[in-house]
């Protein structure tokens, strides 16, 4: 008996709903009543074509994060990683080596190195 197992068991996603991951479900609901919101919300305002586009501008970044991977990661833990790397721990990084071997047998008054 043979038991056929997926090459890459780590990118297996479980799907709830139309073959969406729960994430992609819920991003993409949200993002269809964030759209539909700001339609009827603005449409009397500034016009049903102006609407439109606003609210596929609105609605646009919240559908992007349920479907965003980047080498594993979700749209929040990219923005963090980006956000750490480039902003809070930025700036020039030097490389000090140490021979610690050299300093116990100095300490230990062997051999004069220098």
């Amino acid at each position: 008996m043979e038991i056929k197992i997926p090459k890459e068991v780590r990118q297996h996603k479980e799907t709830i709903f139309f073959g969406l991951s729960a994430r992609q479900f819920f991003c993409a609901a949200v993002a269809v009543g964030l759209a539909v919101g700001v339609y009827l919300g603005l449409g009397p305002m500034i016009g049903k074509e102006t609407a439109s586009w606003v609210c596929i501008l609105a609605a646009a970044p919240i559908a992007l994060a349920g479907f965003f991977n980047y080498n594993g990661m979700t749209l929040e833990q990219f923005a963090w990683a980006f956000i750490k790397s480039e902003i809070l721990c930025a700036g020039e990084r030097r490389f000090i080596s140490r021979n610690f071997h050299y300093e116990l047998l100095k300490r230990k008054g062997g051999q004069d190195f220098d």
